[in-house]
């Protein structure tokens, strides 16, 4: 249930309606905008009169969400929600780029791509050091001490940093991580989102492998449920029946989560094909149809990356992309801080 607010409303009437709200064992989401304010319920709404709530001299009009998430919904949050991360911004006007390696492999590996990404034009830095890998016998990455060497690259570069958590028990080793990743594997692990729910950080929430929106939206609601609002969606590509591709990269979902969801959406061209002469026209594509920013897989050697360099492109390639986005945001009302 929604409860938009009249703007003439006087504060103490307003604290009072969310205080009756509050007793009724619900919780409230409020989203203060320019011309209106958003009370939105989240429980068992089904306790509250909507006649009595309509009659409130207060209130403008009353509306029940039929979708099953209520965080998530733009219609909780009309205006896009601005997610800080280290002092860069996704969401509304502002596009990031998120570049590096698949996996963290030596420390003059991490650092070198750091330097080289940075000079390119990339905002963030990604690299994993522990990587969910479909064979057991496959790199697994250095962990403990791949989250170390990704704090060098921080240091020697003043980049924030991305890496993805594969479980609870690894909470504690990301407290230092700018933005932490729920790879599409663990898109429905619902006791790791809780748990980075609780997280006071931002987290980049990737599609599942073949998940619909709506299960990805109810992923966000986990995380948000438990307090932690500051989410980045990530769409990645789905599996299909297409073989010539690594996943098929669902651009469509782009601006349907626009409409669904206040929560901004970048893309990752690079599994999505899982071919790096791809990597360019899909970065391009996904600026197009309004996505708030991009994650790219960049490595210095990729026929000698220790995971995914099929996918990889080199700096140089990278600095052409970034190049052409920024020739591209003004015609999509996109700056890039």
């Amino acid at each position: 249930m929604i409860i938009a607010v009249k703007n003439s409303s006087d504060k103490v009437q307003v604290d009072n309606l969310i205080k009756w709200i509050k007793s009724k064992g619900l919780s409230v989401d409020i989203s203060v905008g320019e011309n209106t304010t958003v009370i939105g319920l989240v429980g068992d709404t089904s306790k509250i009169d909507i006649d009595l709530v309509r009659s409130m001299d207060i209130v403008e009009h009353v509306t029940r969400v039929q979708e099953p998430y209520k965080c998530a919904n733009r219609k909780f949050h009309p205006e896009d929600s601005i997610i800080d991360v280290s002092g860069h911004k996704f969401g509304g006007n502002n596009f990031q780029i998120i570049a590096g390696p698949c996996s963290v492999e030596t420390e003059k590996q991490i650092v070198d791509i750091a330097i080289a990404c940075k000079k390119a034009g990339a905002n963030l830095l990604r690299g994993g050091a522990f990587k969910p890998r479909t064979s057991p016998y496959s790199f697994q990455g250095l962990r403990e001490t791949g989250i170390d060497l990704l704090l060098k690259a921080k240091q020697e570069t003043g980049m924030p940093i991305v890496s993805e958590i594969m479980g609870v028990r690894h909470i504690d080793l990301f407290k230092d991580v700018d933005l932490v990743q729920i790879g599409a594997r663990n898109m429905q692990n619902f006791e790791l989102l809780k748990e980075v729910g609780k997280m006071n950080k931002p987290i980049l929430l990737k599609r599942g492998l073949a998940n619909t929106i709506e299960e990805w939206l109810m992923s966000a609601e986990y995380i948000m449920s438990e307090g932690n609002h500051n989410i980045i969606l990530c769409e990645r590509g789905i599996r299909t029946f297409e073989p010539l591709t690594r996943n098929t990269l669902d651009l469509s979902a782009i601006p349907l989560l626009k409409e669904l969801t206040h929560l901004p959406i970048i893309v990752d061209p690079s599994h999505a094909s899982g071919i790096s002469r791809l990597v360019a026209p899909l970065s391009y594509a996904s600026t197009t149809v309004g996505a708030d920013g991009l994650m790219i897989e960049v490595h210095n050697d990729p026929p000698h990356a220790l995971c995914d360099g099929a996918q990889a492109i080199r700096p140089e390639q990278f600095a052409v992309i970034v190049k052409n986005i920024d020739v591209m945001l003004p015609l999509v009302n996109k700056v890039r801080i």
